[in-house]
């Protein structure tokens, strides 16, 4: 690829790489040495896309952790897993041209390659890892905050699965301009192996809702459905 072309690239992108090789390697699929260089060492982009996954993933669980403080690590993850997919990545490729500056096998550009989700969506990983090793995390942060985050869907897959707790503080958060709600455990029963928790979830010493679970998280969840479900009928 000549320095034309990689500038070209490097404007869609937004960021110009000190290390040009860096981008060079991202843009490789794996069917382009075997076939056309006949290297041993693999020379393509599959270890920068594991790089370029994990980048991305810790900003995504960024994002999610400043955007939901009430939202608890189960759902945390649920909710990654759930907005961070190939489509996703794939429109992300699109938008920056990136098919079309592939380096790929004969026999996969002509069956359609540059166009593959799997492939496009593999590729742009690899150039998230390309800028963060060539320039570090702040600028990889920025490229993805451009290209990928508006492209998730955060708001509805979390409110699909929004857990009572969550939902509880962000309604009285809006209802009282900010207030928090604590949980206490106003009860126990049962053997060690076997306990029953009670919980009430409080405003100010109101008690809101109350609830019984197998561990404290569960019956902290109860308490805010109980809540959930008074405010309801109060309305």
């Amino acid at each position: 690829m000549n320095q034309n072309r990689l500038a070209e690239l490097e404007s869609a992108l937004g960021y110009a790489f000190q290390n040009d090789a860096l981008l060079k390697r991202a843009l490789t699929h794996s069917s382009f040495y075997p076939s056309e260089k006949g290297r041993r060492e693999p020379q393509d982009n599959e270890r920068m896309e594991f790089l370029g996954d994990a980048v991305l993933e810790l900003c995504v669980s960024e994002e999610l952790f400043m955007r939901f403080p009430h939202m608890q690590e189960g759902q945390l993850s649920k909710t990654r897993a759930s907005i961070v997919c190939e489509s996703a990545l794939c429109e992300a490729a699109k938008g920056v041209q990136l098919g079309s500056h592939l380096l790929l096998g004969h026999g996969e550009d002509l069956g359609g390659g540059r166009e593959k989700p799997s492939i496009l969506s593999d590729a742009f990983e690899a150039v998230i890892a390309a800028i963060y090793l060539d320039g570090g995390w702040e600028p990889a942060k920025a490229f993805i905050h451009r290209n990928v985050l508006p492209l998730l869907n955060f708001d509805a897959h979390s409110s699909a699965e929004k857990d009572f707790k969550t939902r509880l503080q962000e309604l009285v958060h809006h209802k009282t301009h900010g207030r928090q709600v604590v949980y206490r455990t106003v009860g126990e029963k049962g053997p060690d192996h076997q306990k029953v928790f009670t919980m009430a979830v409080l405003l100010d010493e109101e008690v809101l809702g109350t609830g019984e679970g197998n561990s404290k998280q569960s019956a902290g969840q109860a308490a805010a459905r109980d809540a959930l479900e008074r405010m309801e009928k109060a309305k």
